[in-house]
């Protein structure tokens, strides 16, 4: 049975305001209610995804979690329509872009004239599409919620193309989009609260099992829920001052979430790196991002060859006994040799290591993968030394896999992370059945 403060985190309010100007789905007077959002995880990309529905009739996406994402985008191909989609006219008080976007098809989501351009980013695609900012209705779970900005491609205008220059290209099989989670102003949390005079704020907890798990969807202030509170720690989030997406602004600070890690430990031991290759350089290089579209923690190589090399040589203290790697995995290792613990393969623990000592420590379940039977591998991998189109490089950046089971939550509107690290340290899971 789950322990009693999951199930709080599960089902109860926490503290959540109503969308009153926004949603038509309650009372005015009626009490906060929390947008609980369920996230599931797709085995063969090992990315995470929600479900949202949008426009007239209703039509439900699944859309795919970014936390780099700059808004809420969705497929409205020749199959989708929606009475209630209504585009933002370009030099309008909504329209936060400059120039405009038009289209010579039939009029229909998607294709409009005189709309407010937005950007519709897949950052696994080579490839930058196009899109009309629009309004229509967003259905949260039960929640129908008015006045949300959102944009849209039409995925079947692409069909000449590439794979890999596909809107859609390298997301789960089921997806229709990405819902993005950035400091953006077009994100789903930070319209929701801006919208209500609230400070944006919301939590995060990625299942570690597939077809399973929940998210609450904080805006503003609330209490966590029970019993969490005592686990959490808290750091700053800081401002990368480059641009880190695909399109780079000058001038314009990067909208994904970094943290300061100031050293990484395997077991207690300090790797040695250049102290250099942690902070971010004028560039907007280096520093430690957090990402849910890197499926295993990326390492640039000149922080890769330490690390490997560390947590090696801890495992041969171990007796572990080490077997041919499984790509994309270097370090490797017959499961058998290795012991069981609560949070996972007792393996040597990894810590990074935050401002004023503060440790984010990662266990078994979060570092090692089972990658074939009786062979488990490191969850971590060479990133390579060279940014990919036009992205600036981080040398670390946290994955999918190392937050599985993690509570966070991102106090955008104060700089702040808090984080549990994992949870089943305390018998509970993200997870649930």
């Amino acid at each position: 049975m789950a322990p009693s403060f999951l199930l709080h985190f599960l089902l109860i309010s926490i503290g959540l305001f109503s969308v009153s100007c926004l949603s038509a789905s309650h009372a005015p007077n009626s009490k906060p209610h929390p947008f609980i959002l369920p996230i599931k995880k797709d085995p063969a990309t090992n990315l995470f995804y929600s479900s949202v529905g949008v426009g007239t009739p209703r039509h439900n996406f699944d859309l795919t979690i970014d936390l780099a994402g700059e808004n809420l985008w969705y497929d409205c191909n020749t199959h989708y329509n929606s009475s209630s989609y209504s585009p933002i006219a370009c030099g309008s008080k909504q329209c936060p872009e400059v120039g405009c976007v038009g289209c010579n098809g039939p009029f229909k989501p998607g294709c409009t004239n005189n709309t407010c351009p937005a950007n519709t980013i897949n950052p696994l695609a080579n490839f930058l599409f196009g899109g009309g900012l629009a309004e229509d209705f967003i259905f949260i779970v039960q929640h129908k919620v008015s006045g949300l900005l959102s944009s849209c491609v039409d995925t079947d205008g692409f069909r000449s193309f590439t794979n890999e220059e596909s809107p859609l290209y390298g997301l789960p099989k089921n997806s229709g989009g990405i819902i993005g989670l950035s400091k953006s102003q077009l994100t789903l949390p930070i319209q929701l609260a801006a919208a209500n005079k609230r400070p944006s704020m919301f939590s995060l907890c990625l299942p570690s099992l597939n077809n399973a798990g929940f998210t609450n969807l904080l805006v503003g202030a609330g209490e966590y829920p029970l019993g969490i509170s005592k686990f959490l720690k808290t750091t700053p989030l800081i401002v990368n001052p480059i641009s880190t997406g695909p399109i780079s602004v000058q001038g314009v600070a990067s909208k994904e979430y970094f943290i300061d890690v100031k050293a990484v430990k395997i077991d207690g031991h300090v790797v040695n790196l250049k102290p250099s290759l942690l902070s971010i350089d004028n560039k907007g290089n280096g520093g430690t991002k957090i990402s849910t579209m890197t499926p295993f923690t990326e390492l640039q190589t000149s922080v890769y060859k330490p690390f490997i090399r560390d947590f090696l040589k801890k495992a041969s203290d171990r007796r572990f006994k080490k077997v041919a790697p499984v790509a994309p995995f270097e370090a490797c290792f017959d499961s058998t040799t290795i012991g069981k613990s609560a949070t996972g393969l007792d393996v040597p623990t990894i810590d990074l290591v935050l401002q004023g000592g503060l440790q984010w420590t990662i266990h078994g379940a979060n570092s090692m993968v089972m990658a074939k039977k009786n062979v488990a591998c490191l969850a971590f991998v060479d990133g390579g030394t060279e940014p990919r189109m036009s992205f600036v490089k981080a040398s670390i950046v946290i994955g999918g896999y190392q937050l599985q089971d993690n509570h966070l939550v991102f106090d955008v509107a104060s700089s702040k992370l808090s984080f549990s690290s994992s949870l089943l340290l305390h018998n509970a899971t993200c997870s649930h059945s």
